[in-house]
């Protein structure tokens, strides 16, 4: 008997899921409430669990060709003075695999690729789920009912499967914390993948494989600290710092800015009967790390490794 299996959230940490889960013979449907995707965020860095994890979904060569391997990185001072440097081809010598900067649409596209035509189904809005497998979402203006053996909240940090079965959940919470994010146009000079430190701010930098720079930005900042202009409050803080960090900021079309969250206070349990939680729906964190996405890949893995759908 096929098991089936229905997935909320089209993320990174959904269609992973998705994909094991089918590569083990399951039947998946995937709902996403977003009508159209559209290209979307700016880069991550693949760490070296999330290439694994890649790698077990049968991934791996497509997003390598997305990213630079043969990067010199390090962390340094707002000045430019080294603190710590490991030259191309040290991590992966470190760690058996090297950490990989992608745009997050190319890995995104990637995995959508990966998966049959009507198995994401757009447009899909939860609005009802039980411990037993029972999902209700509308769609095209009417409301549809389905069962699985299996449901998994993939629905990121303000997740609905986590409200609607873990109302005791703590809500996310603010950390103080402004991040901005880009991606340059091509660049035309050979950059490290760098952070760079001061006090209460960092900056980081990323080539990525087709010649564009993904960058981000942080600083220390009161939850909606006014932001009538981004690019001239980036240019405030850090047009002092060493190169290439202003020019970055000012070629640059679309920055991003998020007042970052997280989930701080772990929940006793993410299973609950046939429903299980992962990624950011599970334990939203900050970005210090670079993690959110590469442990979204590993539960993706170890969910549909499991022998059998969760029970309690």
């Amino acid at each position: 008997m096929v098991r089936t299996a229905v997935v909320v959230g089209a993320g990174i940490g959904g269609l992973s899921a998705a994909i094991g889960l089918r590569r083990t013979g399951w039947q998946v449907t995937v709902l996403e409430r977003a009508a159209t995707f559209r290209p979307a965020g700016a880069g991550l860095v693949l760490q070296a669990n999330g290439l694994r994890c890649l790698e077990v979904l049968g991934l791996g060569a497509a997003i390598r060709e997305q990213g630079r391997v043969d990067v010199s990185g390090g962390t340094r001072r707002s000045d430019g003075r080294w603190l710590a440097r490991i030259e191309a081809g040290g991590l992966e010598r470190a760690l058996g695999t090297s950490a990989i900067g992608v745009h997050r649409a190319a890995l995104h596209e990637i995995l959508l690729g990966a998966l049959p035509d009507g198995v994401v189904v757009t447009g899909a809005q939860v609005v009802a789920v039980t411990e037993d497998g029972e999902v209700a979402y509308q769609h095209q203006g009417r409301q549809v009912m389905t069962h699985a053996d299996l449901v998994i909240g993939a629905d990121g940090v303000h997740s609905t499967v986590r409200r609607l079965l873990w109302p005791e959940a703590a809500a996310p919470v603010r950390i103080g914390v402004t991040a901005w994010r880009g991606v340059t146009p091509t660049w035309d000079s050979d950059l490290v993948a760098a952070i760079s430190w001061d006090r209460g701010a960092e900056f980081g930098m990323v080539p990525l494989v087709d010649g564009r720079i993904y960058w981000f930005a942080a600083i220390n900042a009161a939850p909606g600290d006014p932001t009538d202009d981004d690019k001239a409050r980036l240019r405030a803080r850090f047009g002092g710092w060493h190169n290439p960090i202003p020019a970055l900021i000012t070629a640059t079309n679309t920055v991003l800015r998020d007042d970052l969250t997280c989930v701080d206070q772990p929940l006793t349990t993410y299973v609950k009967g046939a429903v299980a939680l992962l990624g950011d729906a599970a334990h939203a964190m900050t970005p210090n790390l670079g993690q959110g996405a590469n442990q979204a890949l590993e539960d993706a893995v170890v969910l549909a490794a499991s022998p059998a759908a969760p029970m309690g």
